[in-house]
């Protein structure tokens, strides 16, 4: 899924019933080198092939934050993690583990995001050039 898929037509979107995701593609432009690096940091160090971004506005237990929205005068934090991580929490079902792999996207192309919001969470791809 992109995030396109999850924005619809932002067009349509008015006022306060404006999707939060549009200002979430507005910060990961402003973000996307760094998570590019970070995630080829955390391949190199052999931590994982799959890095997985969480991006949210509230406090998420999970990963570690690297881009903090409260520091950096933006709307959304980016915690840093991994399938491994998220297989371990239970967040990715042991039946389910082979499912992700198979559609997850390669990591040097792409941002895999895990977007928190209130009224759920979904796994989100963007690319890093668009």
């Amino acid at each position: 899924m992109n995030v396109e898929d999850l924005l619809g037509n932002p067009e349509e979107q008015k006022g306060p019933e404006e999707s939060p995701l549009i200002s979430l593609k507005k910060d990961i432009e402003f973000y996307k080198e760094t998570l590019q690096e970070v995630a080829i940091e955390i391949m190199a160090e052999g931590i994982s092939t799959q890095p997985i971004f969480v991006a949210h506005q509230h406090e998420v237990a999970l990963g570690e934050i690297i881009l903090d929205r409260n520091e950096l005068g933006t709307d959304w934090t980016i915690q840093a993690s991994t399938f491994e991580e998220f297989v371990e929490k239970g967040i990715i079902q042991a039946a389910k583990k082979e499912a992700f792999l198979h559609h997850y996207k390669s990591a040097h192309d792409y941002i895999c995001l895990f977007v928190v919001v209130p009224e759920g969470a979904n796994f989100v791809y963007f690319p890093y050039n668009i």
